[in-house]
This record gives structure tokens, sequence and C-alpha cells, in this order.
């Protein structure tokens, strides 16, 4: 770890300069507790960077939370192991694509009368009914995103571990309502006119009310991002499950990596946002993603107080998705996903080419102070959501 303008940086030599002069914005903040601490899978993100944990007090940047609230993971291990799958799974690429809606703007659609339709429909119902929250007319869309991906870099993946037991794992947010939310929160606070270096980067007080509707809204949207992530880790399970005719989940872990929320650090209660990263106090379990060709890592948290008690959420981005879709071809991304059961969409997924994310073993090694490898999986099924 090294310490630079009040940011202190994890893996610096594989950070671009850019993102830690956007760190170095967020710390000349005069709200902060502390210094900005940035992740090994930093890059520049919209006002406060990716991979960044920011601690404030009195105060909250809706920014540093990011526009997918509550975006994060959850993994499940599994009875089975790697003799027990067959031959091929691309056959649960195509249910998959049936049983868990993905796609920008997808949800679940009302007119499908099967029996698991209907279900979800119930499941999701009763949880909106019990988390009533002022959505106006943005409930409809929330409830029919509820126990969807989305696009981007969100997948459900099948996994092995070191000793070829099977996981599944999974990476989704909020959804709409969580971006529309952040969005709106985002803008009202730019509204403010604070004078600042980066307008993004606007906060509220905790004297206003906007910082409590903020508040409220994030985290509805934290646990509204947890259940949506639930219920596609249900239908991922019962599909693989279905396919091989029997299993069982061993144990289940779910961690945010876009989310804040108020701790004690050094005897003093403050908002920790953890945008891009994950909590990793002692005894936390957390998922480490790679991109969809390079395995991911479930971690036990070191408790290191310098971060905040907080780790990388995955590799992160090296190239933007323009920089990849113009220097990185169809055939290479085809030849990395060779012996694995995806989308098989080389042109659709171009911006999520493995090459265009840092080195996750390099990542790991940067934190080696921060967490500690429980297992590292290597994916044999990916599926994303395009």
């Amino acid at each position: 770890m090294l310490t630079i303008n009040n940011v202190r940086i994890w893996g610096m030599e594989d950070i671009d300069a850019n993102a830690i002069l956007q760190a170095e914005r967020t710390a000349r903040l005069h709200v902060l507790a502390g210094p900005v601490a940035l992740m090994p899978d930093a890059h520049v993100g919209i006002g406060a960077t990716v991979g960044s944990v920011v601690a404030t007090t009195g105060a909250i940047i809706p920014s540093a939370v990011g526009s997918d609230i509550g975006c994060g993971m959850i993994a499940a291990e599994t009875s089975l192991v790697a003799n027990d799958l067959p031959d091929s799974l691309q056959p649960l690429i195509g249910q998959f694509s049936r049983s868990i809606p993905s796609g920008v703007g997808r949800g679940r659609d009302r007119k499908r009368t099967g029996q698991s339709d209907v279900m979800a429909q119930k499941t999701a119902e009763k949880w909106m009914s019990e988390h009533p929250h002022d959505l106006g007319d943005t409930r409809d869309t929330a409830l029919d995103q509820l126990g969807s991906l989305g696009s981007g870099n969100h997948f459900v993946e099948v996994c092995l571990d070191e000793l070829d037991h099977v996981w599944v794992i999974l990476h989704s947010g909020s959804r709409n309502i969580g971006n529309r939310l952040a969005f709106k929160h985002i803008a009202l606070a730019k509204k403010q006119e604070q004078g600042l270096e980066d307008p993004d980067l606007s906060y509220f007080l905790e004297t206003q009310p906007e910082f409590h509707n903020y508040i409220s809204d994030m985290l509805w949207s934290q646990s509204y991002a947890l259940e949506n992530r639930r219920l596609m880790m249900l239908t991922a399970l019962d599909d693989l499950f279905a396919l091989v005719r029997f299993g069982k989940e061993l144990s289940r872990i779910q961690c945010h990596h876009n989310f804040a929320v108020r701790e004690i650090h050094n005897g003093f209660p403050m908002w920790i946002t953890r945008k891009g990263a994950i909590r990793a106090q002692k005894g936390d379990l957390g998922i480490i993603p790679g991109s969809m060709g390079t395995g991911s890592y479930i971690v036990g948290g070191l408790g290191n107080s310098d971060s905040y008690n907080s780790a990388s959420h995955g590799a992160g981005r090296r190239m933007s998705r323009g920089q990849a879709k113009r220097e990185l071809t169809q055939e290479s991304l085809t030849d990395l996903m060779m012996g694995k059961a995806w989308n098989q969409d080389a042109k659709g997924l171009l911006d999520e080419h493995p090459m265009a994310y840092k080195d996750l073993s390099n990542v790991m090694m940067a934190q080696e102070d921060l967490v500690e490898v429980k297992h590292k999986l290597t994916q044999v099924l990916n599926y994303k959501g395009i």
C-alpha cells in the first residue's frame, strides 16, 4: 500500500494515472473522515473512482455509491462435482435465457403463464408488498425486473473450485429502479453548486432533508438488489439440478460492491461508501470475480483498517467498452471461450472480452493484506446479460 495526496493505493503499478487523479479530487473534499482507499482494480468512473472506498462524516456522496446501487455478487456451493456434469452445459445457456430475463430494460413477461413464471411473479409481488417504497410510476418496472439479470458485465456462471466442487455465482444489482434513483439524487446534489472541482462529487449534508431522502432510497435499493440476486440464484440452481437430475445447495455468500453503510472506524461513526469494493472485515466471506474467461475467487476478509476493512470487487477494466470494440477481435474472444458453455455471441460481447480487463491474479497479489483466498473458481459456463 502506498499513500499519495490523501489516497491509499493498492497495486498502483496497474492503475491508470487518471484514476489516481480522480481519487485525489475526491480526497480533497472537506467532508471526508479519512483518506480515500483505492483498490487494485480501480479505474475512472463518474465522479468517484470505481474501486474506491470513501469515508465521510455528516455527509454522503451519491456518485461515490454509483449508478447501480447495491450491485454485487452471490455464490452458492453445491453438492455436485465435475463428474456429475454432462459433457456439454450449452443446453443450460438456453434454459437460463428462458428462466432468467436478461438484457437492457428486460424483466419478466407477464403474458407467460408457466408454473415457474407464475411463482416468480407471486414471489416478487410478496417482496414488493413487504418492502413498500414510494416509486411512483416506476413500481411496475421494479416489480417486473425483480429476478432479472440486466446487461453489461452482469452474468451467471457455473464454476469448479480446486477440488472440482461445483459452484454457481451471479453478478447483478438493482436494475432500472436503482439506476433511476441514483441519477435522480446525483442530479439533485449537483444543483447545489458547491463549487467543487468535479460537480459529480456533490454531496448531501446530514442537516438536509435531501440527505435522508437519499439514504432511504439507497437502503431500499440495496435490499432490492439482495433480493434480486437471491431470486435468480434460486432459479439458476433449480435449472442446474433439473439438468443433472439431482443436487443441493451447501452454502451461500452474498456481498454488495456498490453501497454505503454506517460503520465505526477508529472509534468514530462514519459513512463508508464502497464503489466497486467489497466489505472485508475479519470473518467476512466475499466474492471477487474476474472476466468471463479467467475465473473468480472466494475470499475471507482480513480486517485491514487502512482500507476500512475493504477489498476489490473484481479485475477492473483496463479498456473502455469502446476501446475494446475497436482493438479486440471476435475471433480471439471465441478462442478464449473454447471449451466453455456461453452465449456464443462474440460480436455482442466483444466489450466484455477478457483482455479488456486487468489480470485478476495481479489484482489478488496486490491485496494479500486485505483478503485471503478460500477458493479459486474456474468457469465451465458463462451466461451474460446482452
